[in-house]
């Protein structure tokens, strides 16, 4: 069991594809906006965007990588909107599909884009954005595809960023593998729930990688149920109390 859990897997999820059938991948992207309202994951997230968004005058532009159906994005807005906050909330995704469900699950939110396009071509655009938001996306990467992400963070992103993704360990691995048979999930989530785990994180490789792409100004959080929150600021937006 030690050796299961001592390295992370790169074994592919089937969420990964680009050919899932459409029903099925709807379903999917349903069953994880349920999983994160009732699990406190877009409350991870919340907690992270506060942390960045401070200034009532400024207009924050935020951009969500692997944004899935954009159910982040939409927690994001609500709170902007309730506590006057100017957000311009991008998602972008490679697969068409989840951009179509973005789109009509955010039609009555103006201030939500959907862009299809993987993330490394769009950091490859040189894009200088505001905020970055990572949600159960960054474990979907190899350590490459993290550095280079983690570097944009650090050379392109204006104000920070938030990572809010899963720990690897057995009790993580084996709750996934329980509860998404217990609930009936998909397929996919039947499937992609545990690998998840296995391709997630350790506390010392989240700090290597950043530290590794010269993010200096971070904290890393174990929330509940088996989740990090990664936020990092950059040098010109303050640093986080001890």
């Amino acid at each position: 069991m030690t050796t299961k859990f001592k390295y992370r897997s790169y074994k592919q999820e089937l969420l990964d594809e680009t050919n899932i059938q459409k029903n099925l991948l709807f379903k999917n992207l349903w069953e994880l906006d349920i999983m994160n309202r009732n699990t406190g994951g877009h409350a991870i997230t919340l907690k992270g965007i506060k942390q960045l968004v401070t200034d009532h005058t400024k207009l924050y532009h935020i951009v969500d990588f692997g944004c899935g159906s954009g159910d982040s994005l939409r927690t994001i807005a609500d709170w902007a909107r309730k506590n006057n906050f100017n957000v311009q909330l991008t998602g972008v995704d490679k697969n068409a599909n989840v951009i179509d469900y973005l789109r009509k699950h955010c039609r009555t939110y103006p201030e939500i884009t959907g862009i299809i396009a993987d993330h490394q071509v769009f950091i490859d655009q040189n894009r200088t954005v505001d905020i970055v938001h990572c949600s159960l996306f960054c474990h979907h990467l190899n350590e490459n595809e993290l550095l280079k992400l983690f570097t944009y963070f650090s050379e392109n992103v204006k104000v920070g960023f938030v990572v809010n993704d899963l720990q690897r360990n057995w009790m993580a691995y084996y709750s996934a593998w329980f509860f998404t048979r217990l609930l009936n999930g998909t397929v996919l989530a039947k499937n992609d729930g545990p690998i998840s785990v296995l391709r997630a994180f350790k506390f010392s490789e989240l700090k290597y990688l950043l530290e590794k792409a010269n993010i200096k100004n971070y904290i890393i959080e174990k929330k509940q149920l088996f989740r990090f929150l990664v936020v990092g600021k950059t040098s010109n937006y303050g640093t986080f109390s001890a």
